[in-house]
């Protein structure tokens, strides 16, 4: 079939199982061909081919309102709502996003790049739904890792309590991310084995309605047999005790099994919960195999061989550089325990586990538990190493701010992803940590200038005993710089001159000094002398640097791969107020009050005016107010 072609669902209504098998290859295949090229999460959509196709077929979107989870699995849906076209740019600038986007399709009725909402959100519309008296299925299509958090949870016991009509469509494929973890996986586990309760407790209903009523004795200790039987066969049916009538274990690839369940939730009163199993990957060997999480979101990669396309002679990746100095450290301190939120992989944590199994704890999607567990562990002085995404540690703001700021705990926090990460879009930026972290009091803030900073930053988190400290480090790769042997500690809130000037001075962090220094280089050859300061410790400032630049009333420019909102130029600028330095010339670059969306980090920032010429032009007018003063 010309997936081209395909402008809505409507057509998958006149296919026969047969031709619904040929169209799951031809997007198969589609997938792997054009994600060889753009990168994407390959891995979840090849998963769920079948499935989206299933659920097109079986309801009427928009009106039935089909609901993704994360929405890394969406690529499907969105061929199947003629979107098709668009695929050559993916995840791009302008281009089509790798997540459900309203802009785009009516059909998105729900946009997320963070787990676990997809439930919540159905509750809301299904009482909306009952509340204008309309007539239509709310299908969330969650994930087995997904119901690791605890989102997930509050919103099944609220849909169970309330027994609103809705249809959850439980996506089991042994994997978020990474592989799953915890009690939860292990119940979805029993549950995968027992396809036989289902139809043993069908066949016993059928036989209890034939005995003859002889008292409430005899049907009280058939409702117990009933019972009985549920638990041998599943031992603890979870999901029906929290209200749901559950449908299952179905295999996912299997049309013919597909349409049968979802033909039988639709006629069921109340919550259903159909559990369908499917296999990451499907179709294609390289995805198929993995076992650890390589395959769920890629780059580009050769479609013969899934070799992975990457340049040679690369600088260590940051999230590396900052696990293996912890490793390296936890070698020696046997306090240095490591904590993740489902993310080994990506925050490239599987040495520390190898190395440290009994010191390392995936807790899967619980970013709010992730947090308060490696407060617990700092009550007992113990050195937690929290690795979490910026944008995931947003989830953790309470946990945070109550249990580990406010009781001034010795938590490591690992901000990985910090600043604009490109394809990944607005839900993935990672641009408030600053904002939501800086007002929050006993808590250090930092962000190196180049690896080798790092490590010694690294080291001096791990040795700081003070409080809470956090690292903000940006997705991507280092610089290549020459890496100290000795660690060494970085006293806190302290700045460095990167380059002297007279007329103007930069402060800046992390990726954008490279911006500033050229900057200054230019505006050198110009006659304008900038002095640039790798303002590393965004909390505490560093105030005896600072009062010198008031004192000698110099310009200062800062710049942040960050909200200006609350940011660190805000900081500045309060500071030069707290101390009487009304009319300092003091300007802010930064990320403006917006949402950023996907494309390189490149065009983001020359889309929001933080290039190199922005920064010259910026400094030369700050420069110009100076000598007007004067």
């Amino acid at each position: 079939m010309d997936l081209m072609k395909i402008k809505d669902p409507s057509f998958l209504k006149k296919l026969s199982n047969k031709e619904l098998q040929t169209l799951s290859q031809d997007i198969r295949q589609f997938l792997i061909e054009r994600l060889s090229s753009t990168g994407g999460h390959i891995g979840p959509n090849l998963g769920v081919v079948e499935l989206t196709i299933a659920l097109h077929k079986c309801f009427d979107s928009p009106k039935d309102k089909i609901i993704w989870d994360v929405g890394h699995q969406s690529y499907v849906h969105k061929i199947l709502t003629g979107r098709a076209d668009q695929f050559d740019t993916l995840r791009q600038y302008k281009g089509l996003c790798g997540f459900p986007k309203m802009a785009e399709s009516e059909h998105d009725v729900w946009e997320t790049g963070h787990s676990s909402t997809s439930l919540s959100a159905a509750m809301g519309m299904a009482i909306a739904r009952d509340l204008k008296k309309e007539s239509s299925y709310v299908v969330p299509v969650i994930g087995d890792g997904a119901l690791t958090g605890g989102m997930a949870l509050e919103a099944l016991n609220h849909i169970g309590h309330e027994k609103k009509n809705m249809i959850v469509i439980l996506n089991d494929n042994e994997m978020s991310i990474a592989p799953n973890v915890g009690a939860l996986h292990n119940v979805l586990g029993k549950l995968r084995t027992a396809g036989k309760y289902q139809w043993a407790k069908d066949e016993l209903e059928y036989l209890l309605k034939k005995i003859p009523a002889v008292g409430g004795k005899l049907a009280a200790t058939a409702e117990r047999v009933k019972d009985s039987l549920k638990y041998l066969f599943v031992s603890g049916v979870f999901f029906e005790e929290l209200g749901f009538t559950y449908l299952g274990p179905v295999d996912g690839h299997d049309f013919e099994n597909l349409f049968e369940n979802l033909s039988y939730a639709k006629k069921t009163e109340g919550p259903v919960l159909l559990h369908v199993i499917t296999k990451k990957g499907k179709g294609y060997k390289p995805a198929e195999n993995d076992t650890v999480g390589t395959w769920h979101g890629t780059g580009p990669y050769k479609m013969d061989t899934g070799d992975f396309v990457k340049p040679v002679n690369t600088p260590p990746a940051w999230s590396k550089l900052v696990s293996e100095t912890v490793r390296k450290l936890a070698r020696k301190d046997e306090r240095i325990v490591a904590i993740t939120p489902a993310m080994p992989v990506g925050s490239k944590l599987e040495g520390f586990a190898n190395e440290f199994p009994e010191r390392m704890y995936d807790v899967g999607i619980a970013e709010q538990h992730a947090a308060t567990v490696a407060a617990g562990l700092a009550t007992q002085k113990m050195k937690p190493f929290l690795a979490i995404y910026s944008t995931f540690l947003q989830r953790a703001y309470d946990q945070v701010v109550h249990d580990i700021c406010r009781q001034n705990l010795n938590v490591f926090i690992g901000i990985d992803r910090a600043g604009l990460v490109g394809a990944d879009g607005e839900t993935h930026q990672g641009v408030f940590d600053i904002a939501f972290l800086r007002h929050v009091p006993n808590i250090v803030l930092m962000m190196p200038k180049d690896e080798n900073e790092g490590q010694h930053m690294v080291y001096t988190a791990v040795q700081y005993d003070e409080g809470p400290i956090a690292m903000r480090f940006p997705r991507g790769n280092g610089l290549g710089v020459p890496m100290d042997e000795t660690l060494k500690p970085i006293p806190i809130g302290t700045w460095e001159v990167l380059k002297k000037g007279q007329d103007a001075a930069i402060l800046t962090f992390g990726t954008t000094i490279p911006m500033a220094l050229e900057a200054a280089g230019i505006l050198e050859k110009r006659g304008v002398s900038v002095k640039v300061i790798n303002a590393r410790f965004i909390k505490p400032l560093d105030q005896e640097m600072l009062l010198k630049l008031f004192k000698e009333n110099m310009p200062i420019l800062t710049i942040e791969e960050a909200v200006l909102q609350g940011g660190f130029g805000s900081s500045i600028l309060e500071y030069a107020h707290e101390k009487g330095f009304h009319h300092m010339e003091i300007d802010c670059m930064g990320i403006p009050d917006q949402f950023i969306e996907h494309g390189s980090v490149e065009k983001l920032l020359e889309e929001i005016g933080m290039t190199t010429d922005d920064v010259v032009k910026r400094m030369n007018i700050l420069a110009r107010k100076k000598q007007k003063r004067a």
